[in-house]
């Protein structure tokens, strides 16, 4: 028994393929051609993160097949769009590619315009039952976030074309972070989306997305906020390059399992009309079209697990990050106060589900009310409250 559960699962080794090992030496390569031009400007923890971002999109690239392919696109579009500008940032409004594609803001837009295509592609199909209109929906999600993910390599040259003192990961204001919300939130669905064989609840997902997309558009063209800025003190810290990514893994799982909660507590009501109409009743609308209330619960689970391990490691490294700058590693502000809150709120619901076995209903109402307690901590405690934390306001 031993032997044959060797050669049904072999090592890690052995199954990757000449793809994975040539997608391994195309990041190391970038990541070893960075560091020649750049390396003397690194200290020794932006060059450790440099290692690690490294070795995390090898491992990134190995465990889920289609990144292999998605991160070097985006990579490639980036560089063609960094290439026209020729060192001068001023050609992002006259270079026709730059204009209307691959500058920063034009590639955002994109990502937006194809963000609502695959929300009304999804819900398309949904109400048509048309597989068709929903792997389109997947297919713009896909080209949304690789628009997206394009865009913020180049903003984050052009931070360097307004002056080396400028230039930044592209993650310090609400514009910048909301476009990585989108990110993240449409990635880990897509992951889950083929993990589960679970494109229906696409429908559900692109709506909070949709929903971010909609504040993008109204902080830029309102806001004026796409306007690239200099770093406040507080931020010029080589911590924000670990700490906020992490952060929105996070909030884009959190906002994910809301979804997926709504979409499941559709399908249970459905399931209770049934039953209560007598065992000949036809299943009700979102029955029938969405994935069984078992799938979405356990998608549910597992984005709400990876969320609370994200959201863990941000909250310990912004403890880190505090001590640097402030001296202390917690000082209740009210910013840190409302993550612990979050970080108990998902802390009991892994601990209700894991310990006391809950599934169904009550935990997907909790991850439903979960997402109005993520999000004030996210904007409401900057709106509201001040502290230490109070930089990134409307």
């Amino acid at each position: 028994m031993e032997l044959v559960h060797s050669y049904e699962n072999p090592s890690l080794l052995k199954r990757l393929s000449a793809v994975d090992w040539g997608y391994a030496l195309l990041v190391l390569a970038a990541a070893a051609y960075t560091y020649v031009l750049y390396g003397e400007m690194l200290d020794y923890y932006e060059k450790a993160i440099l290692a690690g971002a490294s070795l995390g999109l090898v491992a990134m690239g190995w465990f889920w097949k289609p990144w292999r392919a998605f991160f070097p696109a985006s990579g490639l579009l980036a560089l063609g769009g960094i290439s026209l500008y020729h060192g001068d940032l001023a050609r992002g409004q006259s270079a026709f590619w730059l204009k209307y594609a691959l500058s920063s803001q034009s590639a955002i837009m994109w990502m937006c315009t194809l963000f609502f295509l695959a929300t009304a592609m999804f819900w398309a199909g949904l109400i048509r039952r048309s597989d068709t209109l929903q792997k389109l929906g997947s297919g713009l999600t896909w080209s949304a976030a690789l628009m997206g993910l394009t865009g913020m390599f180049v903003r984050w040259y052009e931070s360097y074309l307004i002056g080396s003192d400028v230039g930044h990961i592209p993650v310090s204001n609400l514009y910048e972070v909301f476009v990585l919300f989108c990110l993240i939130t449409a990635l880990m669905y897509l992951y889950y989306e083929a993990k589960f064989a679970a494109r229906q609840v696409g429908a559900f997902v692109l709506l909070v997305i949709t929903a971010a997309v909609g504040f993008i558009l109204w902080y830029s063209f309102d806001r004026q906020a796409h306007e690239i800025q200099p770093l406040i003190p507080a931020l010029q810290s080589w911590w924000m390059k670990i700490h906020v990514p992490a952060n929105f893994v996070g909030y884009g799982s959190f906002a994910l399992s809301a979804m997926l909660g709504i979409a499941e507590l559709l399908v249970l009501r459905d399931a209770k009309r049934a039953e209560l109409a007598g065992g000949e009743a036809q299943p009700g609308w979102f029955a029938r079209r969405l994935p069984a209330a078992d799938v979405i619960d356990e998608m549910m689970y597992k984005a709400i697990t990876v969320g609370f391990l994200f959201f863990t490691i941000a909250t310990i490294l912004g403890a880190m990050w505090a001590a640097d700058a402030w001296g202390g590693y917690w000082s209740w502000d009210p910013k840190e106060t409302w993550a612990l809150i979050v970080w108990l709120n998902y802390a009991a619901w892994l601990h209700i589900r894991l310990v006391k076995g809950w599934r169904g209903e009550p935990l997907a109402w909790w991850a439903v009310i979960g997402i109005v307690v993520t999000s004030f901590a996210f904007l409401g405690v900057n709106m509201f409250l001040s502290g230490l934390h109070s930089y990134g306001g409307l």
